[in-house]
């Protein structure tokens, strides 16, 4: 995905999340829930203004930084090599933000589903599409599994996220469980990908003093 078309399709899903927020703005209560807990009951509140601006406003400025970020890594060259993914991870990242919204305008407009149901499909899709990207990630100080290791060695950045695109793909499949098993939403989506992050920790560990013993 070229760069234009990342500003311009992100750009049209933040003004869809604030046309959302000002068209059904007047029939939101005015305290509205933006948690759920683990049984998918509402638990935390928020004011009708904060809870219509604050996803937009989170909208804007995670696409702000993603795309300031190629720009600023002193490695941003190998950004360039897998920067089409990148930037069509930007565009899933605001369509992700965008579903949650409109789930929290829906249930504060009276509607009721199991939120634990909604939930698990964008988180599948997101962690699937992450897999995908880490597959593809060059070495950089930006973007990817970012430790001493894998940023001290070529070698260990490549094995590292071919790894952690498989787990991440993995992690993206697991938490669809969570539509079947609402119940354990939050380990169906938590538990894999947190499982993923400590082992890769210590993976690129692994790879790095291999590669020191063998040098």
């Amino acid at each position: 995905m070229k760069n234009r078309l990342t500003w311009a399709l992100s750009l049209l899903l933040i003004l869809a999340a604030l046309a959302l927020s000002l068209v059904a703005g007047p029939s939101l209560p005015e305290q509205m829930a933006t948690h759920w807990n683990a049984r998918g009951q509402a638990d935390g509140f928020s004011s009708r203004p904060t809870a219509m601006l604050l996803m937009p406003a989170l909208m804007a400025g995670i696409t702000l930084l993603l795309l300031v970020v190629p720009q600023i890594d002193p490695l941003k060259a190998n950004i360039q090599l897998f920067r089409a993914d990148y930037n069509l991870l930007i565009v899933l990242m605001n369509l992700f933000l965008l579903y949650i919204h409109v789930l929290t305008v829906l249930w504060g407009l009276g509607m009721r589903f199991d939120m634990n149901r909604a939930i698990p499909p964008a988180f599948g899709l997101l962690f699937y599409f992450l897999g995908v990207l880490l597959g593809k990630a060059r070495r950089n100080y930006m973007i990817g599994i970012r430790t001493p290791w894998t940023l001290a060695s070529d070698a260990v950045w490549e094995k590292t996220h071919r790894l952690g695109g498989r787990l991440f793909k993995i992690s993206g499949v697991l938490a669809l469980a969570g539509v079947v098993f609402p119940a354990y939403t939050y380990l169906f989506v938590l538990l894999p990908v947190l499982a993923a992050a400590i082992w890769l920790l210590i993976y690129s560990y692994i790879l790095y003093r291999r590669e020191e013993k063998g040098a």
